[in-house]
């Protein structure tokens, strides 16, 4: 009860952003003033929180006001993507203090962790922290993951990962206590962190990467599934006339809205001079990036590829959203900021019409307010909200 109700507190102070004085505390949280006032001096010693002058709010003493200490932890967050692999250093108020990226080395695994370590080795030492501040790593992985034993299983497009131990071995390597996430997951984690929404909010967050994924968050939490392995959506049917798929059914998501299959596409319409199919991730990245550009200076091939890649978007995000009945859409991820302007136009009206609950609420559609490296800062929040946010499931007791 002890380590929530401290949880609570900070949260509190946290989230006001200026700061709050013992009484604000004691009204915003519905705890004791007794508990409120030990809770903070237990805070104040430990560096957590800090004195930042004092307020006249009508007779009486003058309140002090309690900021967080944003330089008292840092948390390091990592974003493994078969293309890209990006890293940042997060304060304890969720601020990026410095932020690398490094193009993912050939899929074997060892050559991978290998570089991970050594970048996360590179960005403490570059942003000058103490590493006794780090909290820990949060690295966020494509799924499917084994949460209870830190693996991961044989992601689609990260061949040779067969049962990965990464968290004990990033672990072993950096010598920092490491939490694997699943990205989807972790994006939505960052959103919440970063966009300090009402308490009661959900929304689907939809997740544009190599791979195509889905997140859930309900009443300010993101729910992770009973194995973690929450928003497997590549095999969900959008186009019953599209390509063929490896699970023996026709167009999914996984071979009609991905990078690939997009710039796929753009290579069977001719979008493209030359009759070259890419497929290695570096090429359909820079390719996916061609595309994009083209499309943002009115080519209209490449734009109707674009509005296509929208329509079969919107209607994977109408399944989700009409099957999790929530309040908002939002997309983010690595190739986010390439499709928003295209998306954005064309998906919010496409999942107006296909809404179950158009005649209840509108369903507002906007992108993620932490940018291209929310996997990354997700992961780094995912370590900080262990250390900030209170979970009613921390008051469980085992039985």
């Amino acid at each position: 009860m002890g380590d929530f109700n401290q949880s609570v507190i900070l949260e509190a102070i946290r989230q006001s952003g200026e700061g709050l004085s013992r009484i604000e505390l004691a009204a915003a949280t519905g705890l004791s003033a007794q508990t409120v006032t030990n809770i903070t001096r237990r805070l104040l010693e430990d560096g957590f929180i800090r004195e930042a002058g004092r307020t006249i709010n009508g007779p009486g003493k003058p309140r002090v006001t309690l900021r967080l200490n944003a330089d008292s932890r840092f948390a390091v967050g990592v974003h493994l993507d078969p293309a890209l692999m990006t890293f940042v250093l997060l304060d304890l108020s969720g601020e990026v203090v410095r932020r690398l990226s490094v193009r993912t080395p050939a899929k074997d695994p060892r050559r991978i962790v290998e570089a991970m370590a050594a970048t996360i080795d590179a960005l403490i030492e570059e942003s000058g922290v103490d590493r006794t501040r780090i909290a820990g790593v949060g690295v966020a992985a494509p799924g499917p993951l084994d949460a209870e034993k830190g693996t991961v299983i044989d992601p689609p497009k990260l061949l040779g990962w067969h049962r990965v131990p990464l968290r004990a071995v990033l672990a072993e390597a950096t010598g920092l206590p490491v939490v694997l996430e699943k990205d989807t997951t972790s994006a939505a984690v960052g959103e919440l962190w970063t966009r300090r929404g009402s308490a009661g909010d959900s929304f689907v967050f939809v997740y544009l990467g190599t791979g195509i994924g889905a997140a859930v968050a309900r009443d300010g939490e993101a729910i992770p599934g009973s194995t973690r392995n929450m928003g497997e959506v590549g095999h969900i049917m959008v186009d019953p006339d599209g390509p063929p798929c490896s699970c023996g059914s026709r167009g999914c998501v996984e071979v009609v809205c991905t990078p690939q299959a997009i710039v796929e596409h753009a290579e069977r319409v001719g979008v493209f001079q030359d009759d070259r199919e890419v497929s290695d991730v570096a090429a359909v990245d820079e390719r996916f990036s061609q595309l994009c550009e083209r499309a943002s200076h009115g080519e209209a091939p490449a734009l109707a590829v674009l509005r296509q890649a929208a329509v079969h978007t919107s209607v994977l995000t109408a399944v989700l959203t009409n099957m999790l009945d929530v309040d908002r859409v939002v997309f983010g991820g690595p190739f986010w900021s390439r499709l928003s302007d295209v998306y954005l136009r064309e998906i919010p009206a496409l999942l107006e019409r296909a809404s179950a609950t158009r005649a209840v609420r509108p369903l507002p559609v906007d992108g993620t307010v932490v940018g291209d490296d929310v996997g990354a800062v997700g992961a780094a929040c995912v370590v900080l909200d262990s250390v900030l946010s209170p979970r009613a499931s921390d008051l469980l007791l085992d039985r």
